[in-house]
């Protein structure tokens, strides 16, 4: 039986079989006994998306009194709930993410700690996930931001969009109405300054 620690695009974390592309963390928020989440779905403002393997290292997942390992389909999904690349296994990444956050935002280049406190008022309602409404054309949005209408998550790419899945992206009509962002702005702002996120290989068939 999967563990609840799949990532969607709207940052709920939920129990399904499709692992994806990318791990990362937003602290502990799991028991290593019962290998089940805690109430809490964060403990620190450093939600990072990291590599499924690095440098040989292994971790028996929500195994121990540690970060808690969650998934995602890809780095479009993950830069979507809210999170940002790790500075530790995928640095190259996290250094070009930051030189266009801070393009983009028009801003100095932002130690780690200063873009998740942007990232962690702009990615929240309360506890639950910020979403901004969106009447503009979406043929305008950039490469990897991804947006909902009628509750179901989508994705910009080349001009066009792809319908969200566990198991990937598929073509879909566009929607007409009741879109709002689920990437977070200053997210969305290094996406146009020219940060290209990893999309899963299915998205290369849905364009």
């Amino acid at each position: 039986m999967p563990l609840q620690n799949r990532v969607l695009p709207t940052g709920e974390i939920v129990a399904i079989p499709e692992r994806g592309l990318f791990t990362g963390n937003r602290g502990i928020i799991h028991d290593p006994a019962t290998k089940t989440l805690l109430r809490r779905r964060w403990t620190s403002k450093a939600w990072i998306i990291c590599l499924c393997e690095y440098k040989g290292m292994h971790r028996e997942v929500m195994a121990r009194r540690s970060w808690t390992e969650l998934f995602f389909l890809d780095e479009v999904t993950a830069l979507a709930a809210g999170h940002r690349p790790c500075f530790y296994c995928r640095r190259g990444d996290a250094l070009r993410f930051r030189s266009a956050w801070a393009k983009g935002n028009g801003a100095d280049v932002p130690s780690a700690p200063e873009m998740d406190t942007v990232l962690h008022a702009e990615r929240l309602d309360g506890k639950a996930k910020r979403a901004y409404p969106f009447d503009g054309d979406i043929a305008s949005l950039p490469d990897g931001t991804m947006f909902a209408a009628a509750g179901v998550p989508y994705s910009a790419a080349g001009g066009g969009i792809m319908r969200w899945s566990a198991g990937g992206y598929r073509p879909n009509i566009v929607p007409k109405a009741g879109i709002e962002i689920l990437t977070p702005p200053s997210t969305m702002r290094a996406l146009s300054a020219g940060y290209r996120p990893v999309f899963h290989a299915s998205a290369a068939r849905s364009r």
